[in-house]
């Protein structure tokens, strides 16, 4: 079945993940009500909840401009554990005791602000032109590469029987499971709660969003309400679309010719 392209209706879906269903299976599921082109701004893992930001019809060609958003989530965190992906689901490895409340926000601290981790194994990263999370399902083990990220807060909620409830609010790309492994545990629950100015008690059930068009309609934003709240025109996302559209250019043509020349081209390290 061809996927629907249609560009209207035009707008922002605020969408509550349940745990399960990936990401594009929630999206799949609105995109069929809808019969609109849908796209996303960052997806969840199956076992992770909470808000989901889907762009429909015309909204998708601004998708850059709510991609780079941060982001907000609740976690409880076993710090008695390792597991294999820092999550419920891999097997558990490096069981230990685990640390005192002085100890663990002394662990805090230290990921507070600019941070430097390995990405998770179980993780949709291409390594050698496949994704980590294949590589990881066949056995074969990789070194993962770092990603640099911003942690503005980290505070403890709850601390009990091991298992640690943190607040963070976080730059767009950062892996929790990869701050639940540096504490020395993995992430039991974990739930997205904001999306820059957007909030996950806005947002439609998965069942609900997209069904109903009309003024007021749980989880629907129009484009333009959508970019007023992350202060922009619709005039203004196009012009910043294309600036990072001619940016991107510029930078795969000049790593082309660095490439080109015989020189190691940008990234490819990796």
């Amino acid at each position: 079945m061809p996927i629907p392209k249609a560009l209207e209706p035009t707008g922002v879906i605020l969408v509550d993940k349940p745990a399960g269903p990936s990401s594009f299976a929630a999206l799949a599921a609105v995109r069929s009500r809808t019969g609109a082109k849908t796209g996303h701004a960052g997806t969840l893992d199956p076992f992770a909840t909470g808000l989901l930001l889907l762009l429909s019809g015309r909204a998708t060609r601004l998708a850059s401009c709510f991609v780079g958003l941060p982001k907000r989530y609740l976690t409880d965190v076993d710090l008695s554990r390792r597991t294999t992906t820092g999550d419920p689901e891999g097997e558990a490895i490096e069981a230990h005791e685990p640390p005192e409340p002085e100890a663990l926000e002394r662990s805090l601290a230290a990921l507070r602000g600019e941070i430097e981790l390995p990405i998770p194994t179980a993780s949709a990263v291409k390594i050698g032109g496949e994704r980590a999370y294949r590589l990881h399902r066949k056995g074969v083990e990789v070194e993962m590469p770092l990603r640099r990220s911003q942690v503005d807060a980290l505070d403890v909620i709850a601390y009990r029987d091991g298992i640690a409830t943190l607040d963070l609010r976080v730059s767009s790309g950062t892996y929790i499971r990869s701050i639940a492994d540096a504490l020395g545990g993995h992430c039991v629950t974990l739930r997205r709660t904001e999306v820059g100015p957007f909030a996950v008690n806005e947002a439609a059930t998965v069942d609900d969003a997209g069904s109903s068009w009309v003024a007021g309609a749980a989880g629907v934003l129009s484009l333009e309400l959508a970019l007023e709240r992350i202060g922009l025109t619709v005039e203004e996302a196009r012009d910043a679309r294309d600036q990072k559209s001619e940016r991107d250019r510029s930078a795969q043509q000049k790593q082309q010719a660095t490439g080109a020349t015989g020189a190691p081209a940008a990234g490819s390290g990796r």
